[in-house]
């Protein structure tokens, strides 16, 4: 038979899906009775209506509360009122600071290339989920404000949830995505300059409640524009990846985005080299882009070609489906690709910033 107390105790100890607290601490547990012939009836404040969790949440307090020792469960809801909501985003975001802002732990990795057309955002997603596995939390900003396509190659179907003034950002592998695909009709153009974009991405790093993630990585759109500018004003802490082919057209293009990097003091920690080959039926590798791109554009800025990432169907397929490569194909030639990458990023710790104008003698 459960016991209240232990029974009170299992059940506040289960984790919100959504905000990844216990139920205990974020205020959830509104009631735990214990009745005759260990029947529990347990009730729930949901943070918002919808909740997309509550299934998940069904399901783990009726495990919890069966091995506390209930015999029957039955798991009610209801809305936490605006006040409550008000009040629990204050206890979570004291300050609303933005991610990666002074003394915060994120890492800022901005994705870029010179042209589209590369795999940025396959790249992206991927190392992403990687970087998940290895046991670090990770968010995804898809900056691409007008080629956006990170949610459907993650898989991040459902949109952002509204608690109070914070948005909560859909979560899919254990990445956490925010792009414009959520914010625009299918028929629809994003027809944008300056300001607004640079308002957008103001919103997606300050009104996002990201929870301080070891690693923030942004889909850079190609090129070196305003939203390119905006960010390195936002995240002067922010580092750079630079993603090209083995094509020598290429990689002499992507030189640009390594080079604005460079001029707003970003620290550009390496090349990725995708599309690098095809392994045929006969196991024999073919170079279909060409070869040396990577290498060479690495050799010329001055840092290391950190991951060459095969061309494989299942990248392809994965992006479709909303299921990246790493998830699709466990084990292949990518996904092993994408696991030696995430290991050279994490070990690439940021650099010092210093002050040049002083000198300790």
């Amino acid at each position: 038979m459960a016991e209240q107390d232990a029974l009170q105790s299992a059940v506040g100890a289960v984790e919100d899906p959504l905000l990844h607290r216990t139920l205990d601490s974020l205020g959830m547990v509104r009631e735990v009775v214990v009745g005759r012939l260990g029947k529990a009836r347990i009730e729930i404040a949901l943070t918002v209506p919808n909740h997309p969790f509550q299934d998940q949440l069904v399901e783990q307090i009726t495990r919890a509360a069966e091995l506390a020792g209930a015999k029957t469960v039955v798991v009610d809801f209801t809305l936490m009122t605006d006040d409550e909501r008000t009040s629990l985003m204050e206890q979570l975001r004291p300050n609303r600071d933005m991610v990666g802002g002074p003394g915060s732990k994120t890492r800022i990795i901005g994705v870029s290339s010179g042209k589209g057309g590369v795999g940025k955002s396959s790249v992206t997603s991927n190392l992403a989920v990687a970087l998940t596995r290895m046991g670090h939390s990770v968010g995804v900003i898809d900056a691409d404000v007008w080629g956006f396509s990170v949610p459907k190659m993650m898989g991040a179907d459902y949109p952002p949830i509204v608690i109070d003034e914070s948005m909560i950002a859909p979560e899919t592998y254990g990445v956490k995505v925010m792009s414009m695909d959520y914010f625009v009709a299918d028929d629809q153009a994003v027809i944008w300059r300056g300001p607004m974009l640079h308002k957008a991405m103001e919103q997606f790093l300050v009104d996002v409640f990201w929870d301080d993630p070891d690693f923030l990585l942004i889909d850079m759109p190609p090129g070196t524009g305003d939203i390119a500018i905006s960010l390195s004003q936002f995240l002067p802490r922010a580092q750079a990846l630079v993603v090209t082919t083995p094509q020598p057209a290429a990689q002499r293009v992507a030189k640009r985005a390594a080079l604005m990097a460079e001029k707003v003091n970003q620290e550009v920690l390496g090349v990725i080299e995708n599309m690098s080959w095809f392994t045929g039926d006969d196991g024999k590798r073919y170079q279909l882009f060409g070869e040396g791109g990577g290498a060479a554009l690495a050799a010329e800025i001055g840092v290391d070609l950190l991951g060459q990432i095969p061309l494989v169907p299942a990248m392809r397929e994965g992006a479709d489906e909303g299921r990246p490569v790493v998830v699709a194909d466990p084990g292949g030639e990518a996904d092993l690709a994408f696991q030696q990458l995430a290991e050279a990023v994490v070990a690439r710790k940021p650099r010092i910033r210093t002050h040049p104008e002083l000198v300790i003698k």
